[in-house]
């Protein structure tokens, strides 16, 4: 009879190797992108939201509101990232607001 135990032992080394190279940093990425998807949800939210209720309001006053309410969801409110994403949602809102009174 043919000892297996070599081959099948080979085997799973490869796997774990692939498993390690390819698969692990993948799920990272994957991560990465749904947690920048869901900051950009949460941030277009948070600005509709300050719009509404603070309308007349400054924009500071505005900013505040949406960086407490971001962190009371958990985000990191001093990462650059955030406040771009901040601005975009800003500007994105004043543009489908310039486009609706059009």
């Amino acid at each position: 009879m043919i000892d297996l135990t070599p081959i099948i032992s080979a085997f799973i080394t490869v796997m774990v190797g692939l498993l390690l190279r390819f698969l692990i940093p993948w799920i990272r990425s994957k991560t990465t992108e749904s947690q920048r998807g869901d900051l950009l949800r949460w941030v277009e939210i948070a600005v509709s939201a300050a719009q509404q209720v603070y309308y007349q309001s400054s924009g500071a006053e505005r900013k505040e509101y949406v960086l407490k309410f971001l962190e009371e969801h958990g985000f990191d409110v001093d990462d650059p990232a955030v406040d771009a994403a901040i601005e975009a949602a800003v500007l994105q809102l004043h543009e489908a607001l310039k486009e609706g009174s059009a």
